[in-house]
């Protein structure tokens, strides 16, 4: 089969929302070509890949990838990215150079390029993230692995947003706590509350794509038991009350259900709200204090931000 890889220069900010446009135009996932990836600073330990070649990386911005299958619609299918992109701009997200290059590559070189660019990543205290064709031993006995198929779904779960996320977790839920994960995409926020011991965890997407391959991912992990993953808007017709809602989507989606959150979140309970870009994280702070939640900590990484606010 041939693929067309459709490159996306953009910038850091574009990145979740670029990728979820080419996740939802059939894309079967995404690459991301970050030159801060070359100076980051890695452990040997943690088994992750360090020999980056720089040619692989844009000067300055960022470079988005995937790969769709050549058909009869490529041209109308590009269009519609094209158009998705350019659309961003009236959310205030900045695009940047937002140049986009079509090239074919056959099924094999698709599979390769995927397995360059994702090997085991250790994002937190316990977490682990793992391909699943990599094979990988625990460093230490308390670690937790996550296996990922990027294949399934955009998100590879080391993106900032979703690493501050579960780094947010690791400090709120408790054993035996219940759990709402908005916006689940590959699933990966779910899988890693029912890790940490939580009883009952609710994964929610509104796109029936990700939902099917959050599924997968939860099967893959044996988290099954205690994740459900169902379609839904946000946390519309969500009348129960649950210890922790976790939330990695843009700031402007954030913006407009807070007081949903507040009205699900139990006393004392938290909302961790990420996928936040450094400028907007004082009127998403605000938003979320003014819906009923004291702002326990608000953490950084790169230009990212995630917020823990605690129910009144």
């Amino acid at each position: 089969m041939k693929w067309s890889e459709i490159s996306i220069h953009t910038t850091n900010e574009a990145v979740e929302p670029i990728s979820n446009i080419l996740h939802e135009a059939g894309a079967s996932g995404v690459v991301i070509e970050d030159p801060v990836e070359l100076v980051k600073e890695r452990e040997d330990q943690f088994g992750e890949i360090y020999q980056l070649n720089p040619l692989d990386y844009p000067e300055e911005g960022v470079i988005v990838k995937a790969y769709i299958p050549v058909n009869s619609f490529l041209v109308e299918t590009v269009d519609g990215i094209k158009e998705s992109i350019n659309n961003l701009v009236s959310y205030n997200i900045d695009i940047g150079k937002n140049i986009v290059t079509i090239s074919e590559v056959n099924e094999e070189e698709w599979a390769t390029a995927w397995k360059k660019y994702y090997h085991p990543v250790k994002i937190s205290e316990r977490f682990t993230i793992v391909p699943t064709w990599e094979d990988y031993t625990p460093v230490n006995s308390d670690e937790l692995i996550i296996e990922l198929d990027p294949g399934m779904a955009f998100g590879t779960g080391t993106h900032p947003t979703t690493v501050l996320c579960i780094q947010a977790l690791e400090r709120t839920v408790n054993k035996g706590d219940s759990i709402i994960d908005v916006g689940t995409g590959s699933g990966v926020l779910s899988i890693a509350a029912a890790l940490l011991g939580a009883e009952r965890v609710d994964a929610l997407d509104l796109d029936e794509v990700a939902v099917n391959s959050a599924k997968m991912n939860i099967e893959l992990n044996h988290v099954d038991n205690v994740v459900s993953v169902a379609q839904n808007n946000l946390l519309h017709g969500i009348d129960k009350t649950v210890d922790v809602v976790v939330a990695n989507i843009l700031a402007e989606v954030i913006l407009k259900f807070t007081d949903d959150v507040a009205r699900v979140v139990k006393k004392d309970g938290y909302f961790i709200a990420s996928g936040i870009i450094l400028q907007k994280k004082q009127v998403v702070k605000d938003a979320i204090a003014e819906a009923g939640f004291d702002i326990v900590e608000t953490v950084q990484m790169e230009d990212w931000v995630a917020i823990i606010g605690k129910r009144k």
